[in-house]
């Protein structure tokens, strides 16, 4: 059924290239990418990391998270990073029609916006996926869509900071979007703890390629 068709893109690159779906920045730089925030725990460690290492990074909002802490959205912003649509719930699309997409996408933006002053064009959909209704409609808005093409699965009961850093550094080089998550939310119970825990090392192997760990779309 088309409406499924993009559904398996994150996970199957010949699809993403022929859904025009990115998965790679074209510049030489590694994008480092956190969904689901903001996180009252979370993005605090995250950003306190980023900071040690000069780096900056593209944190894909959940609206409904930024409304609890509108704050912390602007402290993002404020440290110099790049703020993204994640949503506003944190929800499936591909059990949504598109009005309810576009609605939620109106809410997401306008909260994020109320909170930084910031309107982004940049989306990624809940657990990477799009139905083909809300990947048009997401196009029509003139929005840029972005998966990855690499992450640590740090989502995941069982991940450590070890395996989060194994996993998100393999064969990594220039021009590839690292996606990580500063918040349990959606995930396992603290899995927001192992993921600030492995940045250092995720941070530490970017540099050994004489490359910045940056944000998608913001200058370095």
């Amino acid at each position: 059924m088309i409406w499924f068709t993009p559904a398996p893109a994150a996970l199957v690159p010949p699809l993403a290239d022929r859904l025009r779906l990115e998965r790679r920045v074209d510049r030489r730089v590694v994008a480092l990418t956190f969904d689901d925030g903001p996180h009252a725990q979370g993005t605090p460690a995250v950003l306190a990391e980023l900071a040690r290492h000069g780096a900056t990074a593209t944190f894909f909002l959940v609206g409904e998270q930024v409304v609890q802490r509108p704050a912390l959205a602007r402290e993002i912003v404020a440290a110099g990073h790049e703020v993204a649509v994640h949503g506003f719930r944190h929800t499936l699309l591909l059990r949504r029609r598109v009005a309810a997409v576009a609605d939620d996408l109106d809410r997401a933006v306008a909260a994020i916006g109320e909170a930084t002053g910031v309107h982004p064009v940049l989306y990624r959909p809940p657990y990477g996926v799009f139905s083909s209704g809300a990947l048009a409609h997401v196009r029509a808005r003139g929005w840029r869509p972005l998966l990855w093409s690499t992450w640590g699965r740090d989502w995941e009961r069982r991940a450590t900071p070890q395996s989060i850093a194994r996993r998100a550094t393999r064969r990594l080089g220039p021009g590839d979007v690292v996606l990580l998550h500063d918040s349990d939310a959606y995930s396992s119970a603290d899995s927001w703890r192992r993921t600030a825990a492995a940045l250092p090392s995720v941070l530490e192997t970017v540099a050994t390629l004489g490359i910045p760990a940056s944000s998608v779309t913001q200058s370095t």
